[in-house]
């Protein structure tokens, strides 16, 4: 038989996304496509590589062997191509970032861990961005990257999305409002709502749920989500998270997940100034970026192809 890339990067994506829809997404694939290319490849194997109608998708045995063959080829083949990427373009640089997502900052650690081996002449720094406005900064050349949820139209900037997750809110399993699974504005009225400690406009849950509807809570702020996460449990508010950050918590038992109205998607992205986008090492950043949310943070989608 005869392998090829694209199927090994399809049955990464399928292991990631747990579903062919989002596999197809992801790959810009249609979903006829994708079942076309998986279906030719079990042809020539002469076997199923994955169980129909699993969630998330379960491989075989066959499916699982091909999942390690394209692990260490995917792997290698991205080595290659950073390297030759150094060899054109070289390989100093900077990347001061900048999180105005900051629940992002759990996910962002690990991917600077794993950058820095493969960049060592990079320089690396970063600010949570409470005490100034983040975009405009990477407009004016003071930071290179930001991690928002929030993209403005300034010139010079480009935005590459990383994925797409729901913002939740927290409260206590003892609390009224987890008798039910979603909320309404108006029952968060008379409710203190834990903030990390920027300005309103910037939250999702302010400026896209309550204050459309009229309705302004309490609000005490902290700059930690661990924090915020304890003084919800412990009764003394509630808090709007993603659901990636939340579901572990829920889990546990420690507090109640609960979807806003019909459900609130925000979309994760890395803004930078086009110059920089098109170097080599922000390219490797973005794709290890990518990989690494989509490898380890459960309930994110990709986002669509605009």
């Amino acid at each position: 038989m005869n392998l090829e890339i694209r199927q090994l990067k399809t049955l990464v994506a399928l292991r990631e996304t747990g579903t062919l829809v989002e596999a197809a997404q992801r790959l810009c694939l249609t979903q006829s496509a994708l079942s076309h290319q998986m279906k030719e490849l079990e042809h020539q194997l002469g076997q199923p590589v994955f169980v129909r109608k699993s969630r998330p998708i379960r491989f075989t045995e066959p499916g699982q062997r091909l999942l390690k063959l394209a692990d260490t080829v995917l792997g290698a083949l991205a080595d290659a191509q950073r390297d030759l990427q150094k060899l054109v373009h070289g390989e100093a640089g900077r990347l001061f970032m900048a999180i105005e997502c900051h629940s992002c900052f759990n996910w962002l650690m690990p991917v600077i861990d794993q950058y820095r081996p493969h960049w060592p002449q990079v320089e690396l720094d970063f600010s949570g961005g409470f005490t100034f406005e983040p975009l405009p900064a990477l407009a004016r050349g003071e930071v290179d990257v930001v991690i928002t949820t929030d993209p403005q139209p300034l010139k010079g900037l480009v935005y590459e999305p990383l994925f797409d997750c729901e913002m939740r809110l927290a409260v206590a399993p003892g609390h009224p409002l987890a008798n039910g699974d979603r909320v309404q504005p108006k029952q968060l009225q008379a409710q203190t709502l834990i903030t990390y400690p920027v300005a309103p406009e910037r939250l999702d849950i302010m400026h896209r749920f309550l204050q459309p509807a009229g309705i302004q809570p309490e609000i005490r702020t902290t700059e930690l989500t661990l924090m915020m996460v304890q003084m919800v449990a412990s009764g003394r508010g509630v808090c709007c998270l993603p659901n990636w950050v939340l579901d572990e918590y829920a889990a546990q038992g420690q507090l109640k997940s609960l979807a806003l109205g019909d459900g609130i998607w925000s979309r994760v992205q890395l803004a930078m100034r086009a110059e920089t986008r098109e170097t080599a090492y922000a390219q490797d950043f973005i794709r290890m970026a990518r990989a690494h949310c989509f490898a380890q943070l459960k309930g994110i989608r990709p986002a669509p192809v605009e």
